[in-house]
């Protein structure tokens, strides 16, 4: 029998405040055990807010002393935790990061790739042109937020053999239309499951849609949150080899 459960965090950030946000999101990691998810992510940015002046002052790695309280958790619960995070990024400007906590204390860390030329000024490019790891019982192909309007991102992803792309995004409503359609289409063409895990509430200058989704593999939309607030957002999959099924479900935070 496979079992997997996976789930977004729609959280909402608080401006800079590093120690605030690690607090929600202990609250959140707490309320996916307890719903049974393995893998959580939360929207990029998380633990800063996607407030771009406020990088370099947010800067934030995976043994960095304020993540302490997730690392342990992550040990606890066992689970595989992405997270949103200001990173360095050699001798450029900060990335746009996604650090991933497993429960071994290991971790690894995705920057950006695709850089939306509105935060050029303050956040560089990472070099890879995509990032596939390795979480549990799936191979995950990671993205943050304007990776997934580029079709290369997602398709080098499934090239290296991603059953899942999992992305943490921060969209208005003015971009929601386009960027769920773009995700449904990658689960469709590739046959991959893929993630949309947005923000709660405003961040920065935008007005976050929520929203947050799950398409499984061949385009099939499973779940999504109906608007904006802090909820989790759930994706289970069950079956044998072969024929397995998704189902969902959304829990208030």
């Amino acid at each position: 029998m496979i079992a997997t459960t996976i789930a977004a965090a729609q959280s909402i950030s608080r401006p800079g405040d590093i120690d605030a946000n690690v607090q929600e999101h202990l609250r959140f990691i707490s309320a996916a055990h307890a719903a049974g998810v393995q893998m959580l992510v939360f929207p990029e940015l998380s633990l800063s807010g996607y407030e771009l002046p406020l990088m370099q002052r947010c800067l934030l790695h995976p043994e960095h002393p304020a993540l302490a309280p997730i690392r342990a958790l992550v040990q606890h619960t066992g689970m595989y935790v992405t997270v949103g995070a200001p990173v360095a990024n050699g001798d450029a400007l900060p990335a746009i990061g996604a650090i991933t906590f497993r429960p071994d204390g290991s971790a690894v860390v995705y920057r950006k790739h695709h850089v939306h030329s509105s935060e050029a000024r303050f956040a560089s490019p990472g070099a890879q042109a995509t990032r596939v790891v390795a979480l549990g019982l799936e191979t995950v192909g990671q993205a943050i937020c304007a990776d997934i309007g580029q079709p290369t991102h997602a398709a080098l992803a499934a090239q290296a053999g991603a059953t899942l792309y999992l992305a943490g995004v921060l969209v208005s409503e003015a971009g929601y239309a386009k960027d769920s359609a773009a995700l449904q289409q990658y689960a469709q063409i590739h046959g991959m499951g893929t993630l949309m895990a947005n923000h709660g509430g405003p961040s920065g200058d935008y007005i976050s849609a929520g929203k947050s989704a799950f398409w499984a593999p061949g385009g099939a939309l499973v779940v999504a949150a109906p608007g904006a607030g802090p909820c989790l957002v759930i994706a289970r999959k069950t079956g044998l080899t072969g024929q397995t099924q998704w189902s969902g479900h959304t829990v208030n935070i």
